[in-house]
């Protein structure tokens, strides 16, 4: 009976991603060519520092690229073009403009917030006083969509949660994206840039998630607006962090992305920007995402020398000479 149950589980989530896959592919069509603000070529005119710096990734499957081609996730992208980058993307990379830059990328896919500081963090050394970091993050998404309502709501994984149910699983959440920001800074003694990326909503800010075969969920919206809000206070507690937003940019990208009577349709670009798997970007939307995050660091600027001392300016790439 229990291999029967089994079976019979099994057989349910084969349909269920079949009618998804089905749904997506032809209700949610994803376009093709270049996605997302243009990002301008002044501050990539020439090289921003001269000192080593280290791009580091931390988090979920958003930073590991699940569902990317080899080299084109927005953290490869961020870091070096790849041969076929669209015309207008050209010499837009991090190793246009840091010429000792170093990768690392120490995300993965599934993982939740507390595993980022439990499994990745200890992976990022303290690093000599000379090295700048730039680190991109996205972390708190595998929280709340954890387990598909196929099991109980708990926390980091409070798929069908109510607001008061959660209420401590969001307090906690707030906690542990402090102490990844704190531990992050720690590694860097010569100074770095955090750009944390808030969670994006494939269901458009509707909280519909049962059109695209997962269960009911009355709360997900409230919730997901929750944690976006411990990541935008986290930022603004942390001079050196950054928020990213993709939330807003993915409005109009999900699952109702060709209904143009939708208050986020999108006429110029009324595509799908997710993977099959509803939780992941597309490769068009890895090049929103990479988009967002070039622009947030050629805003923000590095120090252009040594070790950050006591007085001394960050220095924007449109003012380096």
């Amino acid at each position: 009976m229990k291999r029967l149950s089994v079976i019979l589980l099994a057989g349910l989530l084969l349909i269920i991603g079949a009618t998804a896959g089905l749904y997506f592919r032809f209700a949610c069509p994803v376009g093709s060519g270049p996605a997302g603000p243009e990002v301008g070529r002044q501050g990539f005119a020439q090289a921003w520092s001269s000192r080593p710096v280290l791009l580091v990734g931390l988090g979920d499957s958003v930073t590991a690229g699940f569902g990317a081609h080899k080299g084109t996730s927005y953290f490869d992208r961020l870091a070096r073009n790849p041969a076929d980058e669209f015309p207008e993307m050209k010499g837009l990379d991090l190793k246009e403009v840091c010429p000792r830059l170093q990768v690392t990328n120490l995300s993965v896919s599934g993982s939740t917030s507390s595993e980022v500081i439990q499994r990745q963090l200890h992976l990022l050394p303290t690093n000599p006083p000379e090295t700048f970091g730039i680190v991109v993050m996205t972390t708190g998404g595998n929280d709340l969509i954890h387990n598909y309502g196929r099991t109980p709501p708990r926390e980091e994984a409070m798929y069908g949660a109510t607001v008061a149910e959660a209420k401590p699983w969001v307090d906690n959440f707030a906690h542990r994206l402090e102490a990844t920001l704190g531990q992050i800074e720690s590694r860097f003694p010569g100074g770095c840039e955090i750009f944390l990326a808030n969670i994006f909503d494939p269901t458009d800010g509707v909280g519909d998630a049962e059109r695209a075969g997962l269960p009911a969920w009355k709360d997900s919206v409230p919730l997901l607006d929750a944690y976006n809000a411990a990541i935008a206070q986290a930022v603004a507690a942390h001079p050196h962090a950054h928020l990213v937003d993709v939330h807003q940019a993915f409005l109009g990208h999900g699952i109702h992305c060709t209904q143009f009577w939708h208050a986020h349709y999108d006429w110029h670009d009324p595509h799908y920007w997710y993977f099959t798997n509803l939780e992941d970007p597309n490769e068009r939307g890895y090049d929103v995402i990479r988009r967002l995050f070039l622009k947030a660091i050629a805003q923000t600027g590095i120090p252009s020398r040594g070790a950050v001392k006591q007085g001394e300016g960050y220095l924007h790439p449109s003012s380096l000479r």
